[in-house]
């Protein structure tokens, strides 16, 4: 028996991605009834999440880690890059607890962030305040736009 396969053309109706989205959901179908129904999609976990932005003379990270004390976060600038590392805690409820959701996680984390120009590392200045962590980095003299006068 020959099979002939006909295509049509989409006309844009379907996105690149619209059959790797199915593959995905597909696979997480897949995965959840081999694990009988106790599969999770890996999660940024601890990861804090992070906006990078900048003016004239600084970059600014500003960092989400609710819950955590300044005691409990390391900062560090080295060359063009900024490092956040710490540990969060989440106090145990017992062991007999069943969560019926769980989207908080405890433990470690370390992230480094590439800054876009050269920094000043002794300038560096942090702050803590309502789960915000914002990071002050002045940007190096030779990273700062220069005015040129025309003649």
């Amino acid at each position: 028996m020959i099979v002939r396969r006909i295509s049509f053309p989409d006309f844009g109706w379907r996105s690149t991605f619209t059959d790797l989205e199915r593959m995905r959901r597909d696979m997480d179908r897949l995965f959840e009834q081999v694990m009988g129904g106790t599969y999770r999609p890996l999660s940024a976990g601890v990861f804090p999440l992070i906006n990078l932005t900048e003016d004239k003379d600084n970059y600014y990270v500003r960092a989400e880690l609710p819950g955590l004390k300044a005691e409990a976060l390391n900062i560090s600038a080295s060359g063009r890059n900024l490092t956040i590392s710490g540990e969060r805690k989440i106090s145990s409820k017992g062991d007999n607890v069943k969560y019926n959701r769980r989207e908080r996680e405890a433990g470690s984390f370390n992230r480094i962030i590439a800054l876009p120009g050269d920094i000043e590392v002794n300038k560096v200045e942090a702050n803590l305040s309502d789960g915000i962590l914002t990071v002050a980095i002045p940007k190096a003299e030779a990273a700062k736009p220069k005015q040129i006068m025309v003649k």
